[in-house]
């Protein structure tokens, strides 16, 4: 028997990272979170280049390894004096 009065529950949206912050999409690509384009974020690659936007409920936080690896591109980057 189902109650035909309940309300479906509804998901809350995902909580807005920090800028920076990064994150990975649906397509396994890291990007930095760069901000809101209407309901889709805006995610940048760590070594500059072309924001893409997400839907905010098909990314997750980089874990641990892939936070250290682009942290590691990044400064290899900047050494190398390429523009970020």
């Amino acid at each position: 028997m189902s109650d035909e009065n309940s309300t479906p529950k509804q998901q809350e949206p995902p909580r807005l990272p920090a800028t920076g912050t990064l994150l990975v999409d649906a397509q396994d690509r890291v990007g930095e979170f760069r901000g809101v384009m209407g309901s889709r974020w805006a995610l940048r690659p760590v070594r500059g280049g072309v924001e893409w936007e997400v839907e905010p409920e098909e990314v997750r936080p980089a874990t641990p390894e892939q936070r250290l690896r682009y942290a590691t591109a990044r400064k290899n980057a900047r050494s190398r004096g390429d523009v970020l």
